[in-house]
């Protein structure tokens, strides 16, 4: 699982981090953020903003992105409301990131339906290239995370890597992904199963044929 505990505060981090501050263009977004919440309830704005930070943490560090302390303090006094309640937040919700990771956040889904079609080869495939769970690898590229259900059991197996999913993997087309990103280049998220759009069974409609074409007959329409 991905580390739930903040990185250890310590001179270094405040040094780094103890100055943070949005960008021109995220304090912009920042006060749009928070003016969709009615006047008093603008601590609702906690979780995208928390998100909109981690972002920026990505960009100065050319990686996914994490909250470090300091930013998190940053939001709790930008928000008007205590840090523990930021910590709160952030410590629950996966999709923050408390521990440097990573350009690439390679989230692997090993729950049943994704085990049953084949998570553990491409967990598999991941530790070929030198992967390790829970760590970074020593170029930066790439941090590995096994993650509970993604919602793409149709398209199992499946695995997130930083903001886009790619589903009906194999370890050749995982490597395909990967050598992408690798190089810069964008791979098409989704499914990768050639001529498979989204969830939609693979091989086309297979069941209740009939039943769509007499809905469709009755009155000439549906």
């Amino acid at each position: 699982m991905a580390e739930r505990a903040p990185a250890p505060d310590s001179p270094e981090l405040r040094e780094r981090w103890g100055n943070f501050a949005w960008t021109p263009e995220n304090a912009e977004q920042a006060k749009k953020v928070v003016a969709r919440y009615p006047e008093g309830r603008q601590k609702s704005a906690v979780m995208p903003l928390l998100d909109l930070a981690q972002r920026q943490v990505g960009a100065e560090t050319d990686t996914q992105g994490w909250l470090p302390l300091p930013v998190m303090e940053y939001i709790a006094g930008y928000l008007d409301m205590p840090i523990i309640r930021v910590l709160e937040v952030a410590t629950f919700y996966t999709m923050y990131n408390l521990a440097p990771v990573g350009k690439f956040h390679v989230q692997v889904c090993g729950t049943t339906p994704c085990m049953l079609r084949g998570s553990d080869d491409i967990l598999d495939a991941c530790y070929k290239r030198g992967m390790k769970q829970g760590h970074t690898t020593e170029d930066g590229l790439w941090t590995l995370t096994e993650v509970e259900c993604m919602g793409n059991c149709a398209t199992a197996p499946m695995v997130q890597i930083n903001d886009d999913n790619y589903e009906d993997l194999t370890p050749e087309r995982l490597d395909k992904v990967l050598d992408a990103l690798a190089a810069g280049e964008i791979p098409k998220a989704g499914t990768q199963e050639p001529g498979r759009h989204t969830s939609e069974p693979s091989g086309g409609p297979t069941t209740l044929k009939d039943m769509v074409a007499e809905n469709h007959d009755y009155r000439g329409e549906w």
